[in-house]
Formats: C-alpha cells, structure tokens, sequence
C-alpha cells in the first residue's frame, strides 16, 4: 500500500513538473521538512497555484491559490496572498489549511524568480492547533509564458 502512494505522489509530481511555469527550491518551512521541491502554475494574470513536495520523514505536499499584486514600486516587485490545503503522508498523518504572504522579485534580464513568504497554519488532523512560523525563502527558474 505504502508503494503504492509513493507512486502515485511521484508520478503526480512529474506530470506536475512537465506543465509547470516556474520551477525551483523553497528553504525554510515546509510541511514535511526544510527543504521542498517549489512550483508555479499561472491560472489567470493575477492568480496561480503555488506547490510545495518536500521529502523527510515522509512525503509532504502544500497547495496554495496565490492572488498576486503588482507592481511594488518597478515593474519586477510582485507581492501576493494565498491560501490551500497541506498534507504530510508520513506518521503522524497530517492535513491542515495554510495561509500564505510573500514577495517575489523577476529578473528581466535572466528568467530566475527569487522571494520570500510566510505561512502560517492550521491543523485539523492528526492534532487541532494553529501556527504562525513558516517563514521560507524560494528560487525558482522561470519558463515562457509565465506572469
């Protein structure tokens, strides 16, 4: 059975990949560890789904739908909000809500997406409780058609 995740979460996760706009790393807090696999996918000019697989003592996986705002002062500055769900298939099993803050900063000249954001959560299962770290920091390679 547990094969059987794993191998729906990894197929899952390259089929996610292929398609995504934006693909890197996210250091800080994640759900399942400090280190995730971070990506972009634009769904609108000011929304996207942002995604989070981090692998630790188990698999970890964060959605968020982010409305973006732009610009801050130039036209490279972006900030957004967000909110989605989080799972951490691991023990103890875990599903929550994250809240997200971030800004972004686009090179023009290189298509490499730096930023920094805040999540804080909320837990429903395996234990009810609320947390207000998360604090992260993300470099993403940028593909064409991206916002």
């Amino acid at each position: 059975m547990k094969r059987s995740v794993l191998l729906a979460v990894f197929a899952l996760s390259f089929a996610a990949l292929v398609n995504a706009q934006e693909v890197g790393i996210r250091v800080g807090q994640v759900t399942g560890g400090n280190v995730a696999l971070d990506v972009v996918f634009g769904t609108s000019q000011f929304t996207r789904l942002h995604g989070d697989l981090s692998f630790g003592n188990g698999v970890g996986i964060d959605i968020l739908w982010d409305f973006l705002y732009r610009p801050i002062g130039g036209e490279a500055f972006n900030w957004y909000v967000g909110v989605g769900p989080y799972a951490f298939l691991g023990d103890p099993f875990q599903l929550g809500v994250l809240g997200e803050v971030g800004i972004e900063y686009r090179f023009n000249t290189v298509p490499i997406v730096i930023g920094a954001d805040w999540r804080p959560w909320f837990r429903l299962i395996d234990n009810t409780d609320i947390g207000f770290g998360g604090f992260g920091f993300n470099a993403r390679w940028a593909f064409g058609g991206s916002e």
